[in-house]
């Protein structure tokens, strides 16, 4: 990683904000989530704008300038509209005229996959910027606590470009279990249910989440699907150093950081400040925790999300 950079919205929402609307206390949230507050973009806020603001910062930690960069890709699953690519508005807002741009969509797992993406992509000499943003304040029923008091808004992005031999992204695993595709979804707006008012009165625009299957799906897939990735390259649990998993659920985390059982390393979190920001979430915690990673350092990335997927990484620092 050449530079990380992320965006937060200035607006706090604490529990007693959500707790309402969505028929429960604050304390049930913290309870049950271990999530005390989340932020939430702007009414003229939207996607792009957020990644953006974290594409600079990576720009800026990086020491490039917007003409270096060849190659941009944007993981969300809240773009600012069918069409065009938020990539291709973060493109032009940035200046950053000689980057082919598109968008990626594997929901919670999205940075890791788009990560993999560009680094497959990118050309010797060449600099990316991988952006990982969500919205999902836009698409949450309010009194749908399986969500509502979950999720927040934000973005993170890092530069990816050449590195020193034995630095930079390791391995990288990703896992698409379609069978499970109705544990997370939003079902109207696209082609099999276009939007109508018939759709917008069902709430078919509404994120849906089956929580009871996503947490078995997590408990029973992700330590397994890690502890084959880690030894199918080699890599000893207790060389891991940092360990940011997507910020899904606080007591989530906890149990998946318990199972995996990663002797030496520390689990970064952001979720009880931020909430669970979707693709953001990965890209969001590296750039809170950046400051304790020493060069050299192991760090494992471990995604999971809509479709159902997976993705896992392993960086030196």
């Amino acid at each position: 990683m050449l530079g990380v950079g992320s965006h937060l919205p200035a607006a706090q929402v604490p529990n007693d904000m959500v707790a309402g609307p969505a028929g429960v206390s604050a304390g049930w949230i913290e309870s049950k989530t271990g999530i005390l507050s989340r932020r939430r973009a702007d009414p003229a806020e939207a996607a792009s704008d957020l990644a953006l603001a974290a594409a600079t910062e990576a720009l800026v930690d990086a020491g490039l300038d917007a003409a270096s960069i060849t190659l941009i890709v944007v993981a969300t699953s809240t773009p600012d509209s069918p069409q065009p690519a938020t990539a291709c508005l973060v493109q032009d807002r940035l200046g950053a005229g000689n980057a082919a741009a598109f968008d990626l969509n594997a929901v919670c797992s999205g940075f890791v996959y788009a990560l993999e993406a560009a680094r497959r992509m990118l050309t010797p000499g060449g600099f990316a910027l991988v952006i990982g943003v969500d919205v999902y304040s836009r698409i949450l029923n309010p009194a749908d606590r399986r969500t509502a008091v979950l999720f927040g808004d934000g973005a993170g992005a890092v530069v990816i470009g050449d590195v020193a031999a034995g630095r930079g992204i390791g391995p990288v695993r990703l896992r698409s279990m379609g069978s499970h595709h109705d544990l997370i979804r939003v079902p109207g707006g696209g082609s099999r249910i276009p939007p109508s008012e018939e759709s917008v009165r069902l709430g078919e625009h509404f994120f849906t989440m089956n929580g009871r299957g996503v947490r078995e799906f997590v408990q029973r897939e992700v330590p397994a699907a890690t502890m084959t990735f880690l030894a199918d390259h080699g890599v000893d649990p207790a060389a891991v150093r940092h360990f940011i998993p997507h910020q899904a659920n606080r007591r989530l985390i906890e149990n998946l950081a318990q199972e995996l059982a990663l002797p030496a390393a520390r689990t970064h979190l952001t979720v009880d400040r931020y909430g669970n920001t979707g693709a953001a979430s990965l890209p969001v915690t590296m750039a809170d925790a950046r400051a304790e990673f020493a060069p050299g350092d192991l760090v494992l990335l471990a995604a999971f999300g809509g479709g159902m997927t997976i993705g896992l990484a392993l960086l030196t620092w």
